[in-house]
């Protein structure tokens, strides 16, 4: 069983439609049949709001006292526009929001946002705009268009259906006003409204709402609806699709998805009736053409390949507010960019920013990570750069050993590099006298250090799974993490454990990218767009000194590096090559203003005689 538990809350309001709660309701189902603790939540717990009664244990609805007694790892919200008072009373829960299809004025707070029916434009674009996630149809038509039979036409089959409560009586309008037979027109409408002379009309025939009707759109030429789920359900079944709208908004979100519409309300069936009373199969040759670009525009012409329910196919807890100072007013931290797996905010309290994904990201530390994907970046595997890394080290050893006093200098002196990979620093560590110790996930990295280079190493994730024979408190002597404290999905506890394993006045030392570089002052979303999947926290070198300080460290030394004079904008075009006057002066101008795109820490354990 995967070890989470989601609470799904779709709208139930009267006039909202039928979509929210169906879709939550696959939603459950489907990660239940994958073994996962998933929960709808109806505020009465009254099971007759489900559609159809469907086949959902009653075990697995949750009313309003209980869903908010137990820990939830995501609350999804299916509201259409959640209103702040109730968004605050979910966000008060310390779980990650999930927002679809939200409309409301907490949209930019979600921490997820997926549209599953594209939104308007002026909305703030979600991480993923996704119709292909709907639970779609399996039975589909062949093409958009109707093929002709020995040279007759064939009476075009309309269906005609405006959701389970049709609020603006939409369904009621087409009854009275196709009351009178149209040539060559074959029209069923699916509609609670099926009372007095409605049941007598010739021109139409009336059915109750279906259980699983999605299925039956590949028997139409032709589907009469409002925007909604089954206007995308119908493209994926190849049936054209025409719209009326029941108010302003509808009509605003059809025109937007490139959908035809004939009008709203009243107006609209009005239209609707002229547009099929002349020749409709040209029309409806034209609307096939519309509708298979529409298709193919949200990926809904190819089977799809995943539903709603496999975004969490690999599921991750995450802290509910800032991962470094626990900050949790998370309504107050900004979203500064989503991108399909990933959402980043800011903590306005210590400026750290850190990304929100729902699945843990798709990298293994293994070899392909130091060699492929190493070589990509830099052009070279990480083995063939071991010369040019164990130089680098042995300049940072200037630095931690000015640093540290007198008492703990090497030889002697114990080293941990957390994140060792190969070993480099650890090399050049025990050049420099001390005794190195490595720690790191890759398991070729391990087996390299310690039978290659002849130093103790040991594989594991840092802090959970760190060995109790090294966690004796104030073990060290230097601490070392070369761009790895950005991996952290917990960098709170990595930085506890740390302080407790650092002798007073020991070093801890290291490298992160900047968030306030020459790349992310140019554009900060391409600069995040651009950031590995698994660096959790971006750091900014003006706020490391006071976060630092509550973990009872004294900053003394920061570096500024990876300075890229080609990235400033405009003049950056000029430096083509990576020489000459101009270039040696912006090279300059980004050291003194700290422009570098990474940086390093050198701070000091308190508590004991620093002695720098």
């Amino acid at each position: 069983m995967n070890s989470f538990s989601l609470l799904a809350v779709p709208s139930v309001k009267k006039g909202r439609g039928g979509g929210h709660l169906v879709r939550s309701v696959n939603l459950v189902k489907c990660l239940r049949s994958r073994g996962s603790d998933a929960f709808l939540y109806l505020p009465d717990g009254d099971t007759e709001k489900i559609p159809f009664n469907d086949d959902l244990d009653p075990r697995w609805i949750i009313s309003a006292g209980n869903a908010e007694t137990k820990t939830w790892s995501f609350i999804v919200l299916d509201l259409w526009q959640t209103p702040a008072e109730e968004f605050v009373r979910w966000r008060n829960l310390k779980a990650p929001l999930i927002g679809i299809d939200e409309g409301g004025p907490c949209r930019t707070d979600f921490d997820f946002l997926i549209d599953l029916l594209p939104g308007l434009p002026k909305l703030s674009p979600p991480n993923l705009c996704a119709p292909s996630l709907l639970p779609l149809p399996k039975n589909r038509r062949p093409s958009f268009f109707v093929p002709s039979i020995g040279g007759e036409k064939p009476p075009i089959k309309i269906l005609v259906t405006f959701g389970a409560e049709d609020p603006a009586g939409l369904g009621a309008m087409v009854i009275k006003h196709f009351s009178t037979p149209i040539a060559g027109l074959d029209m069923s409408i699916v509609t609670t409204t099926i009372a007095g002379t409605f049941t007598e009309n010739p021109g139409i025939r009336i059915m109750p709402p279906q259980q699983n009707l999605r299925e039956q759109l590949s028997g139409c030429d032709l589907v009469v609806t409002h925007f909604g789920l089954t206007a995308f359900e119908a493209l994926h079944a190849r049936v054209p699709v025409i719209l009326v709208s029941p108010g302003a908004y509808h009509e605003k979100l059809a025109r937007s998805a490139g959908f035809f519409s004939t009008g709203i309300g009243l107006k609209g069936v009005r239209s609707l009736k002229t547009l099929m009373s002349g020749d409709f199969t040209k029309a409806r040759n034209a609307l096939a053409r519309q509708s298979e670009k529409i298709a193919a525009k949200y990926d809904l012409e190819k089977k799809p390949e995943k539903n709603l329910a496999a975004l969490f196919e690999n599921p991750q807890s995450f802290h509910s507010g800032c991962p470094l100072c626990g900050d949790e007013h998370n309504q107050a931290h900004k979203v500064l960019a989503r991108f399909p797996e990933r959402s980043y905010r800011r903590c306005p309290h210590c400026g750290m920013i850190y990304m929100f994904r729902i699945n843990a990201p798709p990298i293994e530390y293994e070899r392909d990570y130091f060699f492929d994907s190493y070589r990509k970046q830099y052009g070279k595997t990480y083995l063939e750069d071991f010369p040019q890394l164990t130089k680098m080290a042995k300049s940072r050893f200037q630095t931690i050993r000015r640093l540290c006093p007198p008492s703990i200098q090497p030889p002697g002196s114990r080293l941990l590099d957390l994140g060792c990979a190969y070993g480099p620093f650890l090399a050049a560590a025990k050049e420099e006298g001390y005794i190195p110790i490595g720690y790191d996930p890759a398991e070729d990295a391990v087996d390299y250090v310690n039978k290659t280079l002849g130093i103790n190493a040991y594989r594991g994730f840092f802090p959970e799974d760190f060995p109790l024979e090294l966690s004796a408190p104030e073990t060290f002597e230097v601490i070392s993490l070369w761009y790895v404290i950005e991996h952290f999905t917990d960098p709170k506890k990595a930085l506890e454990k740390i302080a407790s394993l650092l002798k007073p006045g020991g070093v801890l030392a290291f490298s992160t990218p900047s968030a306030s570089g020459i790349s992310a002052r140019r554009s900060l979303r391409a600069f995040l767009e651009k950031s590995p999947a698994d660096h959790r926290t971006i750091w900014i070198p003006g706020h490391c000194r006071a976060l630092l300080r509550q973990y009872g460290f004294e900053l003394r030394k920061i570096i500024v590096q990876g300075h890229h004079p080609e990235r400033f904008p405009c003049i950056g075009r000029l430096f083509k090559q990576k020489k000459g006057f101009i270039y040696k002066l912006f090279f300059g101008l980004s050291r003194l203003l700290g422009l570098g795109d990474t940086f390093e820490i050198y701070a000091v354990k308190t508590g004991g005689n620093n002695g720098s």
